[in-house]
């Protein structure tokens, strides 16, 4: 026998086996005559545990008295009668003989474990596992619930939906359809599962709505879960997504601000990828696109009014229309401040004027800008600071590669770390300035399109590299304080304030060991200009041949008979190498 189902409460076999309303009864006759041809009916053969049919004699407020054909009557509790119409004098019904003789002298009869017995003996007769029964969800039981299905049936946890359950109580009282899925004969016990039918159910549907689905059809849905990224909708057998961004034209950040758990939804159906059973639903797509005419109602330039909706780290959402939202950058809400954060000029819910800066049709975005509404102090920068004039500005930041000033409230000027100083090498200008000074300085140039604007402070002077050749010549003596002593020389500021060098082969005349053993951070020195390169701003200096020349010009004057020169001038180199030495 195929698949099948049987109504136990009405005793007639449903679906696809096609049994008439006597069948049961026609069965149970077949039953009683196999019996009587094997002897049962005799009161010697008869054993605790068969079924006999009897004939009510009497009945009592509790029970009925039924005869079997034994010496004595057989009581059953009017309780175990599940239909009143069956108690009635004469009635013939089927018992249990469920002990030959009680304490009492009666049999003890049993009509509810006789149509269990019946029952049990019609599944093993007519169904097997996968059949389908029709059941009563009895109770709750350790693991799931029984289940009567003319006998009790278990119906495991994972068996009773094919979706999560929150409350089993909400099963209990109700009738389902059930397959079969174990019959274990010798304990009498059968398995059943309500999930199995439910997948099947599903899956037919799923195929049917697959079969006869179309791109661009309207359909309802019931909302089964929501993600992050969009939500699943139940179409009657088939999950459909509806991604969050085909829920509305409006920008949102969760699913959830639009739908909730089990809301009906009419959608539209996007695609279709019947092979994997996947539907794409969408749900804004049934209203006309805001963005389509975007371009021809705002163009750029165009002067918008708005609510701000939304502020990210990087800017402020302002909703211009119903689903039309564009985005004010930081950088293009003021002027004259560095915003770092939107909230320093806008709240959710202000209402702001902006202009279009530009549309993205395709991407759904269009840029706005707030301080496009005020006057641009960038506009007449050139007019204001031409290159050349002097300004005197606040230094407001010092940084690596040099300070900034504010020149007027929104406009900077930058001086480059290599502007702060014709002569000195700057490691920081901090050196040579601090924040919060007024400082002055020149305009060195102007772009009005990069905002930026460079400015001087060793151009207020001229450059003594310009005339250095003719200033200070190769032969010159000059004069100067050791500002740095190093293994391969020493370097000294000379009285202009340029800094030379004398390498260690031109510290003396004499021998020595270490620079540090002549010449001192501090010291003042004479020295001869030996070399000059005003390209690379450098300048050679020799001790060494001043005090050669030095000495030669004693040794003249002593020739020429200059005596009491050449001792003065004796004097003189002794008494300089005697302070010399003292250093």
């Amino acid at each position: 026998m195929s698949k099948q189902s049987y109504d136990w409460s009405t005793n007639n076999v449903l679906d696809d086996v096609d049994y008439k309303d006597n069948d049961a009864k026609q069965f149970r006759d077949l039953l009683n005559k196999r019996e009587k041809a094997e002897g049962v009916g005799s009161v010697a053969s008869m054993n605790a545990g068969e079924i006999l049919t009897g004939r009510i004699v009497e009945i009592t407020k509790d029970f009925v008295v039924v005869d079997v054909g034994f010496k004595s009557e057989g009581l059953v509790p009017i309780g175990e009668f599940w239909d009143p119409k069956e108690i009635a004098l004469g009635n013939e019904i089927e018992v249990f003989l469920d002990q030959t003789e009680g304490s009492d002298g009666q049999i003890v009869l049993s009509k509810e474990k006789a149509r269990k017995q019946r029952q049990w003996e019609f599944i093993v007769e007519h169904c097997k596992e996968g059949s389908i029964v029709k059941g009563k969800v009895m109770r709750k039981v350790k693991g799931g619930l029984m289940v009567d299905i003319g006998m009790e049936a278990f119906l495991p946890g994972s068996q009773i939906d094919n979706k999560r359950i929150k409350n089993l109580d909400d099963f209990i009282g109700n009738t389902y359809d059930f397959k079969i899925l174990k019959i274990n004969i010798e304990r009498k016990n059968i398995v059943i599962s309500r999930r199995e039918l439910l997948e099947e159910e599903r899956i037919s549907k799923k195929a049917e709505l697959l079969e006869n689905i179309n791109i661009g059809d309207l359909r309802t849905g019931v909302v089964k879960n929501i993600t992050d990224f969009g939500v699943f909708l139940d179409l009657d057998g088939i999950d459909g997504l509806l991604h969050i961004t085909d829920m509305t034209w409006k920008r949102i950040k969760h699913p959830s601000e639009m739908v909730h758990l089990g809301q009906e939804l009419e959608v539209i159906i996007l695609s279709i990828d019947k092979e994997k059973g996947r539907v794409a639903l969408g749900l804004k797509q049934k209203e006309s696109n805001p963005w389509e005419e975007i371009e021809r109602k705002y163009p750029p330039g165009t002067r918008v009014r708005g609510k701000i909706v939304n502020l990210v780290s990087y800017g402020a959402f302002i909703e211009i229309e119903p689903g039309i939202e564009g985005l004010i950058h930081v950088s293009e809400m003021s002027w004259t401040k560095n915003i770092t954060d939107p909230s320093e000029m806008v709240r959710i819910g202000d209402e702001v004027e902006a202009i279009v800066l530009s549309i993205q049709k395709e991407d759904g975005k269009i840029s706005l800008g707030i301080k496009q509404t005020e006057h641009n102090p960038w506009e007449d920068v050139e007019k204001k600071y031409p290159i050349g004039s002097s300004v005197t500005a606040e230094i407001r930041n010092l940084t690596n590669y040099g300070a900034f000033v504010e020149l007027e409230p929104g406009v900077d000027g930058l001086i480059h770390i290599s502007d702060l100083s014709w002569i000195k090498k700057v490691s920081h200008p901090s050196e040579i300035l601090k924040k919060g000074d007024k400082v002055e300085a020149v305009v060195l140039s102007v772009d009005k399109e990069s905002k930026k604007i460079t400015l001087g402070v060793k151009q207020l002077s001229n450059n003594p590299w310009d005339n250095i050749a003719s200033s200070m010549p190769v032969g010159t003596l000059v004069k100067g304080v050791v500002t740095k002593t190093t293994a391969f020389g020493a370097f000294v500021q000379l009285e202009n304030g340029i800094e030379a060098l004398i390498h260690v082969t031109e510290l003396s005349d004499q021998p020595f060991g270490k620079v540090e053993d002549i010449i001192h951070k501090g010291d003042e020195v004479t020295a001869k200009v030996i070399k000059l390169d005003s390209e690379h701003k450098k300048i050679a200096l020799s001790i060494k041949d001043y005090l050669v020349e030095k000495n030669q010009e004693n040794r003249d004057d002593i020739v020429v008979g200059k005596k009491p020169a050449a001792k003065k001038k004796k004097k003189a180199v002794e008494t300089e190498e005697e302070n010399n030495e003292e250093k």
